[in-house]
């Protein structure tokens, strides 16, 4: 095999760390954000720590309004975690379904979750609220936890990837050997459609987890705010109390760690899906 020329190396290398840096820098500016002052903030050099004792100001963001913060954390997971494992479910069954059963009107099915795709969910906040007003669940933990429980895209993707990844020939094997449906979904199915499962649920936690609109449009108790509704709120007292400038730019710092380590903890599962496809192949 040829080796690559150097110079397309260094133009690869290059590109690479130009898009590592576009993506990394923010992180890092919030990182040392984090730990500065109000008035540092806007008075000191945004790339450098100003603070000898910098995670101090951590402590007094996670303190404020008896741990308000905290709350709103736990409500984030909560909305995410839950809503990303029922919709990963929900889809998984849905499009191993529309992959490997032949019933009348399933194209039109199909059709109609890819219409949901392409539909903004900005669109459905204002007729969700309807409902779930005539409902009287306006205002409660099941008004975001719900419709965060629908995955289109995830009904896609899983009949997509359980139409090339689960042979027929397995689940005609298994069900000579007398295994039930629902057994050969959760045994067989459900591990060789891992990959996709895993990615499902990371799409749709991460989009739970910044989701901002729906909670804003559903709830008014600001004890059941998931944490970018919640930043949102301080920021704009923040006029009015300038310490919230520097609580808003923390905790949008920890509102990202959990992200970071749900994709760090979860990216084997990809690497593994990657390397069982070209084995296969």
């Amino acid at each position: 095999m040829d080796r690559v020329p150097v110079r397309y190396r260094i133009i690869t290398l290059s590109l690479l760390t130009v898009a590592a840096l576009y993506f990394l820098l923010p992180v890092y500016w919030l990182v040392v954000s984090a730990t500065k002052s109000t008035g540092d903030l806007f008075g000191t050099f945004g790339f450098w720590f100003s603070d000898p004792r910098p995670f101090q100001r951590l402590g007094e963001m996670l303190s404020y309004d008896d741990g308000i913060f905290l709350r709103w954390t736990l409500n984030s997971l909560l909305y995410a975690g839950g809503g990303a494992v029922a919709a990963t479910l929900l889809s998984a069954a849905a499009g191993y379904a529309l992959a490997k059963f032949a019933f009348r009107g399933r194209e039109t099915v199909f059709n109609i979750v890819l219409a949901g795709v392409l539909l903004p969910h900005t669109v459905l906040a204002l007729p969700l609220y309807l409902l779930f007003s005539e409902l009287g669940l306006v205002n409660t933990y099941w008004a975001v936890l719900v419709p965060s429980m629908v995955s289109p895209f995830g009904v896609y993707l899983c009949r997509i990837y359980a139409t090339a990844a689960v042979p027929d020939s397995l689940l005609e094997a298994a069900r000579i050997d007398g295994a039930g449906e629902g057994r050969i979904f959760r045994v067989l199915a459900l591990r060789m459609m891992s990959p996709a499962l895993v990615t499902v649920f990371l799409f749709q936690f991460v989009h739970i987890w910044n989701s901002f609109f729906l909670p804003l449009v559903m709830l008014s108790d600001s004890s059941l705010y998931p944490i970018q509704l919640g930043l949102t709120g301080w920021q704009g007292y923040a006029d009015r109390q300038p310490e919230l400038y520097q609580y808003t730019v923390g905790g949008a710092f920890l509102s990202v760690v959990p992200l970071m380590l749900l994709i760090g903890a979860l990216q084997r599962y990809w690497r593994t899906g990657l390397t069982e496809g070209s084995v296969k192949a």
